[in-house]
């Protein structure tokens, strides 16, 4: 059986983390995004984000299969040990455990580098639809995140309105 590998996200990853992505922005109100990113622009953040937080990527084999990252909270001084992670895992993987040993990695790398907190924007619906599900708040509650927002009716795809809830994860001590 293949092990899975967590490793730094390269440039080079662009185009296998696009093939993940796209389902996601085709088919799904999970990224707000309407059109698929190309390749080129996947590298361009790939290159912002890895400058200052950790980009991640799983593999199975040798083969891409999910990817996570993190990016400032808010750019403002005061927030510096804020981030928003996003994370995505390619459809025939999803529930065999490789989201949690991404957010598990990237908890440890963000701890390291004096993170205290990691925050996630998910979309909501009341009742889950075709494009959305409750998967997603349900597997951030299993890795310990709560819920802390909710805006309402702030997200337009296919056609209707989603939701957003935040929720938060403390990873580190307070102090002060």
């Amino acid at each position: 059986m293949n092990e899975l590998e967590i490793t730094d996200a390269t440039v080079a990853d662009a185009a296998a983390l696009v093939a993940i992505y796209t389902p996601y922005v085709l088919n799904t109100a999970i990224t707000f995004e309407y059109e698929v990113p190309t390749v080129e622009e996947f590298a361009r953040r790939i290159a912002d984000i890895t400058r200052e937080y950790p980009y991640l990527v799983a593999r199975i084999g040798g083969k891409v299969c999910g990817y996570c990252y993190a990016h400032a909270f808010n750019r403002r001084a005061a927030y510096h040990w804020a981030v928003e992670t996003s994370i995505y895992v390619a459809t025939d993987e999803r529930g065999h455990h490789v989201g949690r040993a991404l957010y598990e990695a990237m908890q440890q790398r963000l701890s390291r580098q004096g993170i205290l907190n990691m925050y996630a924007c998910i979309t909501w619906k009341d009742a889950d639809d075709e494009y959305v599900t409750h998967a997603s708040p349900a597997f951030h509650a299993r890795l310990g995140f709560k819920k802390v927002a909710h805006f309402h009716k702030c997200g337009y795809k296919f056609g209707r309105w989603y939701d957003v809830i935040w929720m938060e994860k403390f990873i580190g001590r307070h102090q002060g």
